[in-house]
């Protein structure tokens, strides 16, 4: 061995003997001829698992380069991929003749490529099959230079996986065809949660690689597919996705992301939906000689050595590769057997389990029986354990000695067994290991063990689950704990323990640890998929509401406090009253808890709830007259109902494949269809016949339909994505070619001179409807930040009104863009949730408003030109596909894959009384009592007390002031020429400033009132946003100002005198606060500093440098020794008055989702009187513990960019409006 590698194992050899298991090395090492048997043999013998490793590691030593290359081999076969890493940088180099002579055929490359890739090693006992793999290679060459499939299919059990594998594991193959890896991915029987979770799990994989998982996970199949395009495309160019046992079409579509694919699946028309390019057929049987061959490695003999009896073996198995196998490791421990276990075979005693099964093997059962039949009596019964195991589904062996009570290593030595009689298999690409049953071997167990599956073996798991862990259950998340939580809930449903099951999904711990775990549609999935047993009870869809309004909540980093989420729940809602008493219990130990006090006033907005399919609702619409709804999705039907009462009136199987839209004609008489199935379908709207079917148009599926929108041409478009668009009618056809990747959506121009298109090229292109001619192209990706690093998909547009207008969802849709028509310029840009995909826009036909679907199970309705969002619509429980609005926009329908299509009145959501509130208001704490005075988007004023609500005109330009509880306007005070920004009463409330836009103030006193006559305040250049007053800091009342113009000046408010006159910052200031021992004022600006002066010699004591953005807020300490500043990238600094040090940085671990560390500006700072708690709001409100810096708690509003907050003197109420203008009284429990 060169000095090198031996010197390499000397200096790991602690840490080898202290991690490996021996046992499972040397399997590999004596295929690799590097290890003798006689020398396995002396390394069994020591009596520990230390002891072994110590021994095996001096015999290494002794040996060649060839054995160092063999434990590092083994080592990452065996998932010890951190040991290997350690051995990695000394590998020796040997000849190419020595890499091929290792038994699996790779060399160290191929090893490293595929242990990545997630690719499984080979089987225990393994014989090559040169035809077929060399098929597949040869198919995979042809996926060199394009993106493509290559189809491995044929019956149960014939090999595919390991022939799969086997032909990667060539380096040629790898290098020469997909330098960027290869990736396996096992899929099996899945609905869509398991499929969610598989895709988060291959891009978790592949964005560890790239050092990029700081990424929050996709939370939709889209947004998930969306992920895996962009990385597959961009990140891994040239590299292979391997899916391994396909069964849906469905799922397949998921991965339909222009990659290199390589699957294997039962059913070969799967491929279909995906327009599959190359087959290789697998024939169910190994053939004579191979399945010879495998009886042979068993029993250690030639093939030619083999008694008569195994010729006769190999006919009754058929040769499936499975049975042949059990045979085999049966064999191997009984190799004088031969008789007996032919006549087992043939005695078919298993035909009623034989005919109950979808598979055609004969000799399966009886094989399977026979291997059961030799084991220990009690390795008999826990065998029969795995009967409760859901297809496709791996266990850790930690689980297994949970349900089996006994140790690890017991139970792995146990698994050890099974494996090597070919009972059960081991995926040894993950650490810990982990095992699982052929879906053959699982049907032959259910069938024996069917009359007690449900009472004993799921009760059995449960109650062993109880016991372990009474005192809470598992947080590690690793993979036993993941089982728990995926599974415990289906145990607990096969067994009937309904009572456990309510109390476990109703728990408001259990949804939190499980949602930190696994993300929030996996809980949704147990409400959802034990409804039956839960009879879709009240509480069951209280919970479903919680979920839908928080759902993309429980996404974010860090985690929110979800009894803190479940306080701002209904008071008659179980989630509720669970959060209360959780509450109530953890303030008894100085956890802070908010109770949202005024929330009853909020109602449920969507009108109508309709869940018409059993699947995905793709696309709904209106009717041209708004009278119906025509609804499909993924149940491959089209059902049209009645707006007004949601009445069924059609509802008929459309097409072959998923219906991915309609659209009514112009004249309500026609309904068109587009399919996965590459079909165009015309159907009479009122009986639901078919008119016409365009099949010759598209080679792909076709993603969009649309009809013109007068009567006077009737044509419809549609694209697909091969890339094209077809406005066609019965005579004549046009075919228009343009983008370079899939069209996903077309729509008419409200006139129908143009058509525009959205891409996954990255563009908006718009045609005219004429001369079927490209018009214009909208490169949007060009538009967009470079920095940003994902690709740009255009995912659909819409028009305004006038036509001059387009509205286009983009860039995975974090924004919804707006363009001039004629110019394309870029006028106006909406952003969105960060932490969610925007899939569709539809422009209101007669207002400004653009209402927007979320990925994160919401409807946002957006005032485009003020760019601001109006009403945030939630109740979907699943990412919302689609959203339209009615044809006079009084209505706004949404379509999710919830299986429910909800129905919103328009002017209802937002412009509602409960969330009409501007968010400049004050608030008069008395006692217990709040009194709320603030706006409305009527600009009528809106008070709030205790027993009197009065609304009152006011004006923009004027003061008034009103008398309460009556309301009464006593005076009209005037003066101002712009708007006035602030006002305030002094102490006694006998005088009143005011502050303005034309960069004055006006002192204002009750004597004078009647008269109009003030005092006025000039000398700032720029508006006066706000003021301080000093009463008592002075000898004469003073009042402190400050304004864009980068001054703060001092007032004698009786003389009008002005006092001081400082120029603090270059920039604009945005705040300022007087310390409360009247010693010190702080100011903010947009230069990114804070500074503190003296309020008695009016100089600059100290410059607070570091923030990385304006500071917008400031705020001191009671005691006057710490000043507060939060800036716009929502970080908030804590210094020292004294010497002007920073204390803390208190800010989120990361970005949330409005790319800030606070959801937005900080825009208000408040200290408790006992200075140890500050709250701050900007895009919600969060309460911080000052000594610490940490977040103590944060109340996320359902609107953004909270402009400030009330705190009451003893801390214990708050008050804030939120943008779309619901109020919040919250109060500390």
């Amino acid at each position: 061995m060169e000095e090198r590698a031996r010197s390499c194992l000397l200096r790991h050899r602690d840490t080898l003997q202290q991690d490996i298991k021996a046992s499972y090395l040397m399997d590999h090492m004596v295929s690799d001829n590097v290890l003798t048997h006689d020398e396995e043999e002396k390394v069994r013998a020591k009596p520990t698992r230390k002891e072994q490793a110590v021994t095996l590691i001096d015999l290494v030593l002794q040996k060649d380069n060839r054995a160092y290359i063999s434990v590092y081999n083994a080592l990452i076969r065996e998932s010890y991929g951190d040991l290997a890493s350690l051995l990695q940088p000394d590998l020796p180099l040997i000849s190419p003749e020595a890499q091929k002579s290792f038994s699996d055929g790779g060399t160290p490359y191929v090893n490293t490529t595929l242990i990545e890739g997630g690719v499984p090693q080979r089987p225990v006992v393994f014989v090559t099959r040169p035809p077929l793999v060399n098929q597949i290679r040869e198919k995979l060459y042809r996926l060199q230079d394009t993106t493509g499939w290559v189809t491995v299919f044929g019956m149960a059990g014939s090999g595919k996986s390991v022939l799969a594998a086997e032909a990667v594991r060539d380096e040629a193959v790898i290098k020469e065809c997909f330098p960027g890896g290869v990736h396996w991915l096992s899929i099996g029987q899945l609905e869509l949660p398991g499929l969610l979770v598989k895709i988060q799990s291959l891009c978790f994989r592949l964005e560890q690689t790239l050092d990029s998982s700081s990424q929050r996970p996709p939370n939709s199949i889209e947004e998930a597919k969306d992920r895996l395009r962009y990385l597959m495309l961009y990140k891994y160019p040239r590299s292979l996705l391997i899916l391994d046992d396909i069964w849906d079409g469905a799922v397949l579509k998921a991965f339909d992301v222009q990659c290199r694919v390589l699957l294997t699946t039962r059913d070969r028309s799967l491929v279909d939906s995906v327009g599959g390019m190359f087959e290789v057929h697998v024939e169910s049987g190994l053939g004579h000689k191979k399945a010879l061959e495998v009886l042979a490695l068993y029993v250690n003999k030639k093939p030619e050595d083999l008694p008569d009896q195994a010729y006769s073996i190999v006919r009754e198995c058929k040769c499936s590769p499975l049975v042949v196998s059990l045979i085999g490791a049966l064999l191997h421990d009984f190799p004088d057997r031969w008789d007996y276990y032919l006549r087992q075979l043939k005695m078919k005693q298993f035909r009623r389990i034989r005919k109950s099964s979808s598979y055609d093997y004969e000799a399966l059962d009886q094989a399977m029986d026979a291997s059961i039949t030799v084991l220990q009596e009690d390795y008999q019964e826990l065998y029969k354990d795995f009967t409760v195991v859901k297809k496709d589904v791996k266990v850790p062996a930690k689980v297994l000695s949970i349900i089996w009570n006994l140790e690890l290593e017991e139970v792995e030595d146990m698994l050890q067994e099974f494996v090597n009689k070919s009972l059960l298999f081991r995926d040894c690409t993950h650490r810990p290991y982990l095992y699982y049953l052929h879906d053959l071997q699982l049907d032959f167990l259910v069938e024996q063990n069917r009359s007690r599956l449900q009472v004993c073996l799921h009760s059995k798991v449960v109650r062993q689950y109880q016991q372990f862990y009474r005192e809470g259950p598992p947080i590690s998340g690793d993979q036993e704990c993941l089982y728990w939580f995926r599974y415990l809930t289906y145990h607990m449903a096969n067994a009937g323990l309904t009572q456990e099951l309510y109390t476990l999904i109703f728990s408001l711990d259990w949804i939190k640890t499980k949602a930190q775990l696994m993300g929030p549609v996996s809980v949704i999935n147990d409400y959802v998929e034990h409804g039956a047993i839960l009879e879709n009870s009240e509480v069951c869809k209280q919970f479903l509401e919680f979920l839908s309004v928080n759902g993309h909540h429980l996404e974010q980093k860090p985690f929110p406090d979800v009894v803190q989420l479940g306080l701002s729940q209904p008071v008659s809602s179980r989630v509720y009253q669970e959060a209360q008493l959780l509450a109530q219990q953890q303030t008894s130990s100085g956890a802070l808890y908010l109770d949202w006090v005024n929330k009853s006033s909020l109602e449920s907005l969507s009108r109508l709830v309709i869940k018409p399919l059993q699947g995905f609702i793709y696309y709904a619409c209106f009717s041209r007259d708004g009278l119906k709804i025509a609804s499909c999705g993924s149940d491959n039907t089209l059902q049209v109902f009645r707006v007004t009462s949601g009445e069924k009136l059609l509802d008929f199987r459309a097409h072959e494949d998923e219906v991915l839209c309609c659209a009514f004609s112009p004249d309500d008489r026609q309904i068109a269809t587009c399919s996965s199935d590459k079909k165009v379908k015309l159907w009479n709207a009122e009986k639901g016949t078919l008119i016409r079917t365009f099949d010759e148009e598209h080679e792909e599926q076709v993603n969009h339909c649309q009809f013109t929108n007068t009567r006077r041409r009737i044509l419809l478009a549609t694209c697909s994505n091969d890339s094209l668009w077809n406005p066609n009618r019965q005579s004549s056809q046009n075919t228009l070619f343009g983008h370079m990747e899939p069209v996903s959506h077309c729509c008419f121009s409200p006139d129908d001179t143009y058509l525009s298109t959205s891409s996954s090229d990255g563009t908006l292109k718009l045609w005219e409807v004429s001369s079927a001619n490209e018009w214009k192209s909208i490169n949007v990706q060009g538009i967009l930040d470079e920095d940003e690093e994902t690709e740009t998909i255009v995912k659909c547009s819409s028009w305004s009104a006038d036509c001059r207008r387009i509205f286009c969802a983009a860039r995975n849709a974090v924004f919804v863009s707006m363009f001039d028509v004629t110019t394309t310029e870029l006028l106006s840009e909406i952003r969105t949730n960060r932490l969610s995909t925007v899939q569709f826009c539809d422009a209101c036909p007669n207002s400004q408003l653009v209402a927007v679907a979320l990925s994160h199970y919401a409807v946002e309705l957006w005032d485009v030109e003020a760019k601001k969002k109006k009403a945030d619509c939630r109740g979907h429980l699943s990412s919302v596909h689609c959203v339209r609005f009615s044809p006079d926009g009084a209505l706004l329908l949404s379509s999710s894959s919830d299986q429910t299509f909800r129905l919103w009145e328009t002017e209802k959501i937002h412009t509602s009384s409960a969330v009409s509130l501007k968010r400049d208001l004050d608030v008069l704490f008395d006692d217990r009592d709040v009194i709320i005075v603030a706006p409305d988007n009527k600009n009528k004023l809106q008070v709030k007390t205790p027993s009197v609500r009065t609304h009152l005109c006011v004006m923009v330009l004027s003061v008034q002031v009103l008398e309460l509880p009556s309301g009464k306007v006593l005076h009209v005070l005037s003066g101002h020429t712009k708007t006035v920004l602030h006002c305030q009463f002094n102490a006694d409330g006998h005088t009143l400033i005011t502050s303005s836009e034309d960069a004055t103030l006006r002192v204002h006193l009750p004597s004078l009132f009647s008269t109009g006559e003030c005092r006025v305040l000039q000398g700032h250049t720029e508006q006066v946003r706000r003021f301080l007053l000093l009463e008592t800091m002075f000898p004469m009342p003073c009042l402190l100002s400050w304004s864009y113009d980068g001054t703060v000046k001092v007032w004698d408010m009786s003389t009008a005198e002005k006092i001081q006159d400082i120029v603090c910052h270059q920039g604009s200031i945005l705040s300022c606060d007087a310390s409360p021992d009247g010693h010190l004022f702080a100011t903010t600006s947009t230069d990114k500093t804070a500074k503190l002066w003296s309020l008695q010699s009016w100089r600059k004591l100290h410059e607070l440098i570091g923030h990385q953005d304006c500071i917008r807020s400031c705020r001191f300490s009671w005691n006057s020794s710490r000043l507060a500043t939060g800036d716009d990238y929502g970080e908030i600094r804590l210094w020292c008055v004294l010497d002007g040090s920073l204390l803390k940085i208190c800010s989120s671990s990361r970005k949330d989702s409005m790319d800030s560390l606070h959801g937005g500006w900080v825009t208000d700072l408040h200290f408790s009187p006992d200075n140890k708690v500050l709250v701050s709001t900007g895009g919600y409100v969060k309460w911080w513990d000052v000594e610490k810096g940490k977040a103590l708690q944060t109340f996320y509003t359902t609107g953004a960019n909270l402009k400030g907050i009330h705190v009451s003197p003893d801390f214990g109420t708050f008050v804030t409006i939120d943008s779309i203008g619901i109020l919040y009284i919250l109060r500390k429990m």
